[in-house]
């Protein structure tokens, strides 16, 4: 673990794997597999321990719960100057008042200022959009997030599950304009949904974000807990809670059999392949984990102590590999002889290409 990426264009030094906190707290949405302060505090010192940095939670996970005991678990570690703490805000937090909720700037300033004191700090690192709410401007959003950095309320600033375009529409007016970049996208990411891969990595690549990947296990579906039946799945946890069944596609079922046959190739858990392969996947900058125990923890930050072999990573490539849209289909390289000819020799420049200097003859 011992390990840190730079997150996007910045100088933000972040570990590979991040602590996701939606299970702190037994208040809210998220309140059925929530764990008490008592049972999130060994988790917690078990990331740090094992050289963790970059923690995550939001306004919304278990109704402000999680925010309230990570901060007394950072105070009572001492190790706020040490992590990179990240939160979100979009959900609403008072559904009688409709500015209590969305991207638009009073609902931004109340709610990283409502987060900050359930946090019981003065600044987050990172503080990120969560969802897309359809209606507020992207340049609003861009110059809000600029003028918290210049309060010193947030040091960097991205987004989670927004469109491509939008996105790019951000980060573009912020370069265009001075204001502060996007460095991050926060977006789900596993061998069962890799929706992502043919707009928004090209895309995070291009623009300077760091691709922090949710959900890499398929919300407990790639950990081979579940199995299948004739109605869906069986298997205690959220996807079945607690074994009722809930249908899932047949591309899904042949996933996990090639991931299952991978997993026993390589001596590891299925879980731990499946989250070894976002995190080396391109643009990842980090995966977020979550763990119901420390000993679920430990076994999850293992996911990067072996390298997929080649030929373990083209199988799982292939067995999880959406189906090709138009216009995507015309960018694979199969294309790419209608617009130049091969024999042409016309391609991107060697590595360690530097245009020639001129010597003063």
């Amino acid at each position: 673990m011992n390990e840190y990426y730079l997150l996007g264009r910045s100088g933000l030094r972040v570990s590979r794997l991040a602590l996701g906190t939606m299970n702190f707290g037994t208040d809210g949405f998220h309140a059925a597999y929530g764990k008490t302060e008592a049972e999130a505090e060994p988790i917690f010192r078990r990331y740090l321990d094992a050289g963790g940095n970059f923690v995550d939670t939001a306004d919304f996970y278990t109704a402000g719960e999680s925010e309230r005991i990570l901060g007394r678990l950072i105070t009572a570690a001492g190790v706020r100057d040490r992590i990179v703490l990240t939160s979100k805000f979009t959900n609403t937090v008072d559904p009688a008042d409709p500015n209590a909720s969305g991207n638009g700037r009073k609902h931004m300033i109340r709610a990283v200022e409502a987060s900050l004191r359930r946090l019981g700090t003065d600044h987050l690192d990172l503080y990120l959009l969560h969802t897309w709410d359809r209606i507020t401007p992207v340049e609003e959003v861009v110059r809000t997030f600029d003028d918290l950095v210049r309060a010193g309320k947030i040091r960097y600033a991205g987004l989670s599950d927004v469109p491509a375009w939008y996105a790019a529409r951000a980060q573009s007016i912020a370069e265009a304009h001075a204001l502060t970049p996007m460095i991050n996208l926060q977006l789900p990411y596993s061998l069962v949904a890799r929706g992502i891969e043919p707009e928004y990595v090209p895309m995070a690549q291009t623009l300077g974000l760091g691709l922090t990947a949710w959900s890499p296990v398929g919300g407990g579906l790639l950990t081979g807990k579940y199995r299948r039946t004739a109605d869906g799945l069986t298997g205690a946890g959220r996807l079945g809670d607690g074994g009722t069944p809930r249908p899932v596609g047949d591309r899904d079922w042949q996933v996990i059999d090639v991931l299952e046959k991978v997993a026993a190739e390589v001596g590891r858990s299925m879980a731990q392949v499946a989250i070894n392969w976002v995190a080396t996947q391109p643009a990842v900058g980090s995966v977020i984990i979550g763990a119901s125990n420390p000993e679920q923890l430990d076994a999850n930050l293992a996911a990067l102590d072996f390298e997929l072999p080649p030929e373990a990573r083209r199988k799982l490539d292939e067995a999880g590999a959406p189906p090709t849209i138009q216009p995507y289909g015309m960018f694979t390289p199969q294309y790419q002889s209608w617009i130049v000819s091969p024999g042409l020799g016309i391609g991107d420049k060697p590595a360690g290409y530097a245009p020639p200097v001129w010597n003063g003859a």
